[in-house]
């Protein structure tokens, strides 16, 4: 599925990863040489579901240029790059951070922050978005990003990651340790964990790991609204933005890489997987703010 976060398979890749090293290093051996220590499993949940989450964070700006091929700003080729910079300036200021990197790259109609700090973050716009709205939508659209890196979307969702990745890989490993039991229940010579352990606890990560990544979905579709408001406080009015949700609803939206599919302007409607909530319920909540 193309809207799955490229973050979230990125988590979900390096767990494999070291949920192998650590099979290697003979921690399951460990964990269950004299039954299974519940107490030093959730430490290594946590480190495992953390570690996973925030090593994603600190890939994602660069996965962020190398997946969309966004070309960094560093000296203005045009008035138009002269406004787009001036405009995140402002934007930022307002916003209290730090001047992001803002990039363009080819593409249909969309746009996406990234990173892993506020004060060194990315803005990124595609020139299908550039060509198709006015200087105002796009302003509007730029306002979101910038609200998205100033509330620390990014770290947030990190966060809730890791909270459940750490769950993911507590409830694997014990699930496993049980089934594999029950598979070995007559071996006489059961001194560490066999086949069964590994093969639950590798399955139930990925299985479990996408039912976590559907939470984190929901979460990222409510950031999604406050970005929409702080969009509308940084430019002091809502109506730029209504009307730039408004153009995306006739354009052909592009498809981000799935990486940073949660920090965008718009992403497709997956259903549980999706990053956004649909443009029409994002319109109905700005006009409802006073």
């Amino acid at each position: 599925m193309k809207r799955i976060f490229l973050f979230i398979v990125t988590n979900l890749a390096v767990m494999l990863v070291l949920g192998v090293v650590a099979s290697l290093l003979g921690v399951n051996r460990f964990l269950t040489s004299n039954g299974l220590n519940l107490g030093a499993l959730l430490g290594f949940a946590a480190v495992m579901g953390f570690g996973g989450a925030f090593i994603s964070l600190l890939m994602s700006k660069w996965m962020a240029k190398m997946s969309t091929g966004a070309q960094v700003i560093t000296q203005p080729q045009s008035a138009d790059e002269a406004w787009l910079l001036d405009t995140v300036r402002t934007l930022s200021q307002r916003a209290g951070i730090e001047m992001p990197e803002v990039a363009i790259y080819e593409g249909e109609p969309n746009a996406f922050a990234t990173g892993a700090f506020k004060n060194s973050a990315l803005v990124a716009v595609s020139t299908g978005l550039l060509q198709g709205m006015t200087r105002e939508e796009v302003e509007a659209v730029l306002g979101h990003e910038v609200a998205h890196i100033a509330n620390g979307d990014m770290v947030t969702l990190t966060l809730i990651q890791g909270v459940l990745n750490t769950f993911v890989v507590f409830l694997s490993r014990v699930i496993g340790y049980l089934v594999d039991s029950a598979l070995r229940k007559n071996d006489e010579e059961n001194t560490g964990p066999g086949w069964g352990y590994y093969v639950t606890s590798i399955v139930l990560d990925i299985v479990l790991g996408f039912v976590a990544s559907m939470i984190v979905a929901w979460f990222s579709r409510q950031r999604e609204f406050r970005a929409d408001e702080g969009s509308a406080q940084l430019l002091g009015r809502k109506q730029p933005m209504i009307n730039a949700l408004g153009r995306l609803g006739q354009m052909q939206a592009g498809v981000l890489p799935t990486g940073v599919a949660a920090m965008g302007i718009t992403g497709d409607l997956s259903k549980l997987f999706a990053s956004h909530p649909p443009l029409e319920e994002r319109i109905a909540h700005l006009q409802q703010q006073q």
